[in-house]
C-alpha cells in the first residue's frame, strides 16, 4: 500500500502501460482517475480498478481544464499526474510523413505535457507539492529509421523532464520520466510496421533481456517513482526496456 491515500490522474489509462499504470496503482491504495479519450474503455478499466474516469482530449486545453476541475471538485487534490497518452505513425520517411500527422503527433506527445502542466502545476505548488510522471521511450534515446518524428516527439519529453524537475524541485514538485521498449500494447503494430511472428522476431532480437515490456513493467517502475521511496529522486528517466539501449 505504497500510494495509500494519494490521488493519481492517469492520461491515456484506459489501455496499455496506462491502464498497467492504473491498476497498479490502485493496489497500491491510491485513488485513481483515469482520463482518456476512450470512453468505453477508460469505464471499463475505471470500473475494474474501483476508480473515477473523465473523456479527455489531452491535447485541447479546454477538455484539460475540464479534467483538472473536475478531479479538485470531488478528490479535492492531485498528488501523482502521469502524462502517460500519447500516439505513434507508421514506419515512413522523414519527409513522406503529412503535416496533419506530424501535428497531430505533436499535439498529443508533446503539447500535452505543456497543457497538464499549465493546469496542474499551480495546483501542486499551492497543495505543497506533488509527483509528475512523463511516459518517453527509448525511441527518445536510441532512434529508429523511418520513426524520426515519433523518435523527436519522445526525445522532446525527456529533455521536457529534466527541465521540469530543475525548475520544479523548490516547490517540492518532482518530475520523472519512464522510456519503455515497444511493448503488448495497441501500439506495438505501428512500430513494427506489421506484426507478424517474423517482426517480432526481428524486434526481439534488439533486446537483451528478449522480451517486450508489459503494463505490468511500467506499472511496477512508476509505483517506485511515484512512492515516497523516491523522494529524493527527480528529473530521472529510466529506461524498462531490458536493457534495449544498452
Amino acid at each position: 500500500m505504497r500510494l495509500r491515500g494519494k490521488t493519481a490522474v492517469i492520461t491515456g489509462g484506459a489501455s496499455g502501460f496506462g491502464a498497467g499504470i492504473a491498476a497498479k496503482f490502485a493496489a497500491e491504495g491510491a485513488s485513481v482517475w483515469i482520463a482518456d479519450i476512450n470512453e468505453a474503455l477508460a469505464a471499463e478499466v475505471s470500473a475494474e480498478i474501483g476508480g473515477r474516469f473523465s473523456v479527455t482530449d489531452v491535447s485541447d486545453d479546454e477538455s484539460v481544464g475540464v479534467l483538472i476541475e473536475a478531479v479538485y471538485a470531488d478528490l479535492s487534490r492531485i498528488d501523482i499526474f502521469v502524462n502517460n497518452a500519447g500516439i505513434g505513425h507508421l514506419p515512413e520517411a522523414l519527409d513522406a510523413l503529412s503535416e496533419a500527422e506530424f501535428d497531430r503527433l505533436f499535439a498529443v506527445n508533446a503539447k500535452s505535457v505543456f497543457l497538464t502542466s499549465r493546469h496542474v502545476v499551480p495546483r501542486m505548488r499551492a497543495d505543497g507539492g506533488g509527483t509528475i510522471l512523463n511516459i518517453a521511450s527509448t525511441a527518445g534515446v536510441s532512434p529508429r529509421p523511418n520513426l524520426t518524428w515519433y523518435n523527436a516527439s519522445k526525445g522532446w519529453m525527456i529533455t521536457a523532464t529534466r527541465s521540469m524537475a530543475v525548475e520544479l524541485a523548490p516547490s517540492r514538485i518532482r518530475v520523472n520520466a519512464l522510456n519503455p521498449v515497444a511493448g503488448e500494447t495497441p501500439l506495438l503494430s505501428t512500430f513494427m510496421g506489421e506484426d507478424t511472428p517474423q517482426a517480432r522476431q526481428r524486434f526481439l532480437a534488439t533486446i537483451p533481456l528478449g522480451r517486450f515490456s508489459t503494463p505490468e513493467d511500467l506499472g511496477n517502475a512508476a509505483c517506485f517513482l511515484c512512492s515516497d521511496e523516491a523522494s529524493m529522486i527527480t528529473g530521472v528517466c529510466l529506461e524498462v526496456d531490458g536493457g534495449r539501449c544498452i
